[in-house]
């Protein structure tokens, strides 16, 4: 199992133009788990899958659409695939035309697209053939027609069906302190999630008590300490599952010592038991 520890990209526009294209990548043997300040759309055609967008995980088939926000932690779409697939990916910053590019009232769609695309977007059917092709032609543009064709893209985005992929902003506000005491706790949970995570030791590291450290936890993610490494530990487990590992394997592996209790917690966070999410995403 890949470690999943988040790495910072550094992003830059392209010479000539305000935003950056990649094509085609091919990290597919890298798992890339990631983020950026950056807002990021990504068209991958003629493959199946893994999204991984904060704490979504699902499967694609055959193609994805997705807008993902600033700082959200994603892994590459090509990773584990095994056939040839076309990957556009456009990067560029909120304020890539200006700081008031977005507050112009033409703009008012698009700077609610922009907004949600903080919890992590993903685009269906129609929209997603429509705004693949329109990306592929968009390559073979010159830079002032490609900037045109990117403002058309994301009126097409904004005033189109779209799936909200996290139940929450993925990114934080909290101040440099707060951040890296936060940055520590994941880290901590990372390499425990397995084993029965030490609520004094990680406490102590922080340097607050137990009981402040739990209203602290609870003050900056909305959730428990307990709710967060469940919440972890069933991420892991749908990880293993769409790599094709058993339920009882994926309830081990992910920190579970009681196969009820694992079948109870992931149907109560993914909504469905892990034997039928296994099958419908395989």
């Amino acid at each position: 199992m890949p470690k999943a520890r988040v790495k910072f990209e550094e992003v830059h526009a392209d010479l000539g133009r305000s935003f950056r294209i990649l094509l085609t990548p091919n990290l597919n043997d890298i798992f890339y788990w990631h983020f950026h300040p950056e807002y990021e759309i990504v068209f991958v055609e003629g493959a199946s899958g893994t999204r991984h967008i904060g704490d979504h995980i699902s499967r694609y088939h055959n193609d994805d659409l997705v807008f993902i926000g600033p700082n959200i932690p994603h892994l590459n779409f090509d990773y584990g695939v095994k056939t040839t697939c076309e990957t556009i990916v456009v990067q560029m910053k909120e304020d890539f035309l200006g700081k008031e590019f977005l507050q112009a009232p033409e703009m008012s769609a698009i700077r609610e697209l922009f907004e949600k695309a903080k919890y992590g977007l993903s685009f269906p059917g129609e929209t997603k053939r429509i705004v693949g092709e329109r990306l592929k032609k968009m390559i073979r543009l010159s830079h002032f027609e490609q900037l045109m064709e990117l403002l058309h893209i994301f009126q097409i985005l904004a005033t189109s069906e779209k799936d909200v992929l996290n139940p929450r902003p993925v990114s934080s506000e909290a101040n440099r302190k707060d951040k890296g005491r936060i940055e520590k706790i994941y880290q901590y949970v990372e390499e425990h999630y397995r084993d029965k995570p030490d609520l004094k030791e990680l406490s102590k590291s922080c340097n607050l008590s137990a009981a402040a450290f739990c209203r602290y936890f609870k003050k900056m993610t909305k959730m428990t300490f307990t709710e967060f490494v469940n919440q972890y530990r069933i991420t892991q487990a749908k990880k293993l599952l769409l790599q094709q590992h058993t339920v009882t394997e994926a309830c081990y592996q992910s920190g579970f010592d009681n196969l009820s209790h694992f079948n109870k917690t992931f149907k109560k966070l993914v909504g469905e038991n892990p034997s039928k999410f296994k099958s419908r995403e395989s």
